[in-house]
């Protein structure tokens, strides 16, 4: 999956993409931009693919999400995230229809329309982006 080196930086906008590690930090690079920059590893970093989203069910790992919408929007941008609270909310009711309303705020909503909206724009968001290896699957079937 081409999502999977995609981490936020706690305090720097947009997402980048891991290049390589260092002894002391990593190399980034700006998905929209591509300017590489090194981080420390004390740096507050979040991989997109460990993050996920709380529905009354289950947690819901957030590409599953992006694929939604993708899926719902045709691969292309969504509504602005600074959109209001309710067009927000109506949003993530079509995203990730049983999504727990006490435990997912408008900010996270608001995070995810604006992350969709960068890795759509920077060309993450294709329905090739979605597929996983053979590998990954294999083990979903046991």
């Amino acid at each position: 999956m081409i999502l999977e080196k995609i981490i936020s930086i706690s305090g720097k906008p947009g997402l980048y993409k891991l290049v390589s590690q260092l002894r002391n930090g990593f190399i980034v690079e700006d998905i929209t931009t591509k300017k590489k920059l090194s981080i420390s590893n004390s740096s507050q970093v979040s991989l997109l693919d460990n993050i996920a989203m709380f529905s009354f069910s289950r947690e819901v790992p957030l590409f599953e999400v992006f694929e939604n919408i993708a899926k719902d929007e045709d691969y292309k941008q969504t509504i602005n995230h600074k959109s209001s609270d309710e067009e927000l909310k109506t949003f993530m009711s079509k995203a990730l229809p049983d999504y727990d309303t006490d435990r997912v705020y408008v900010s996270d909503i608001k995070k995810l329309v604006q992350w969709y909206n960068i890795l759509q724009k920077a060309g993450y968001i294709t329905p090739d982006s979605f597929v996983k290896a053979d590998t990954e699957a294999s083990g979903e079937n046991g």
